[in-house]
């Protein structure tokens, strides 16, 4: 009997699916059976005749409760997980920090969890990158919701009644979400300038054409761990920077921040004066205000003026471009998956002892069991915390809406794209 594997409609907040057509097929060629709530694709533009065109059964969402694994996009409520049996393998994007009472009540109804976001950053599990694939969407939409508030052209124009001087865009964290958005400003012809706190980051940024902008002493040097991430900075070298950023965009007609540090709130690179200082007309971007924001005076899901500065803080940017992220994600989802399955049986299992299942896995057999959650929420059970077999951290210290961005493959985060850096990280 083959594996059933159910894809969820997201709640009314969430437009983007975890499959695609082109998933399903995949999937089905696994030997899986694939069932799709009905509706579950068309806020990203994919019907549910196109699913059962590639293989999916279309059904209601009370069928989640016969499946073996269950596909979201983000960690189902208590009130779904009610309807899911025992035993059942759940994929999504988790949000496990903070929210370890959730992760408790995922336990309790006896699911195996695995959290996308978590996913080791090795060559292996590229294909697997949950947070890169959809930082770089972010990274794009950014730019593309910051021109659209932006009151004037992009790009230099030269007219017979005059020249309209090219936008300056400023970029704050140069991983996957931040080099999306230098990319994608120079293409619509902006002067981009961008900051990072790691060193590496400075021939990625000029690679695209932009300008570096940082305090680069002995300390910046090496302030970068071997895995590529930055390190914390002195409170010396912060001011020093924060002296240098404000001098800086005063002069810049776009600022997109991209800082996020997992399991604390996001760092606070732009202030109320800084905006201040900014023209009339201009825009900024937080990307992290879903983490309390990197911009003072952002709110999270609304376009705000601070100061003069429109200040854009929508949140789940991925999300505004959902038929695209949609994709992403469902390959994501795919290449885990398929890791799972054995080639000659078709038989669907999951193997403890694998780098990337220790490395994702939030609960199995009644317990949360990744080493960073397991001792909250026992706590929150009243509990002790569980002797589970030890599950690899993959999180870094430092992260952001993405990863760091790989300079070449060769290093540890392998990816040639990203967006990340800034003050202690970055999407």
């Amino acid at each position: 009997m083959p594996k059933i594997v159910f894809v969820c409609r997201e709640g009314s907040d969430e437009p983007r699916v975890a499959a695609s057509p082109e998933s399903v097929k995949r999937l089905t060629g696994l030997g899986l059976s694939v069932v799709i709530e009905s509706g579950a694709g068309l806020a990203s533009g994919v019907r549910d005749a196109d699913f059962e065109a590639t293989g999916a059964r279309i059904a209601g969402a009370g069928e989640v409760g016969s499946a073996d694994i269950i596909l979201r996009v983000n960690r189902p409520t208590a009130a779904e997980m009610a309807s899911y049996k025992p035993g059942a393998v759940v994929f999504a994007v988790m949000d496990p920090y903070g929210n370890e009472a959730a992760l408790a009540g995922m336990a309790k109804a006896g699911l195996t969890t695995f959290a996308m976001e978590l996913m080791p950053r090795i060559t292996r599990a590229q294909s697997m990158d949950v947070l890169s694939s959809q930082a770089n969407l972010a990274g794009y939409r950014a730019v593309i919701d910051a021109s659209h508030e932006y009151g004037r052209a992009m790009p230099m124009m030269m007219t017979a009644a005059g020249t309209v001087p090219a936008a300056k865009v400023f970029v704050m964290g140069a991983g996957v979400a931040g080099l999306q958005a230098i990319a994608t400003a120079r293409r619509l012809g902006a002067v981009v300038s961008a900051t990072d706190v790691r060193p590496a980051a400075k021939e990625q940024v000029a690679s695209l054409g932009a300008k570096f902008i940082a305090v680069e002493d002995e300390e910046f040097k090496a302030a970068e761990t071997a895995a590529g991430y930055a390190k914390p900075m002195s409170e010396a070298y912060q001011a020093k920077q924060a002296a240098l950023v404000a001098e800086h965009i005063a002069k810049q007609d776009i600022v997109i921040t991209t800082a996020l540090i997992p399991g604390r709130p996001a760092p606070r690179l732009v202030t109320r004066a800084m905006l201040a200082s900014m023209k009339p007309g201009s825009v900024a971007v937080d990307l992290a205000v879903e983490r309390g924001g990197n911009i003072e005076g952002s709110e999270k899901g609304k376009v705000a003026d601070v100061e003069g500065v429109t200040v854009i803080g929508y949140a789940n940017v991925a999300g505004r471009i959902a038929a695209s992220a949609s994709a992403l994600y469902a390959r994501n989802l795919f290449a885990f998956i398929e890791t799972m399955v054995d080639k000659g049986t078709k038989e669907f299992a999951v193997n403890l002892e694998d780098e990337l299942v220790k490395a994702t896995m939030l609960t199995h057999g009644g317990q949360v069991v990744h080493p960073n959650f397991a001792a909250a929420a026992a706590a929150l059970a009243g509990g002790e915390a569980p002797v589970a077999a030890p599950v690899a951290t993959s999180a870094p210290a430092v992260i952001s809406i993405e990863e760091p961005a790989a300079a070449k493959p060769v290093r540890a985060r392998k990816k040639p794209v990203a967006d990340e850096a800034a003050s202690n990280g970055d999407l």
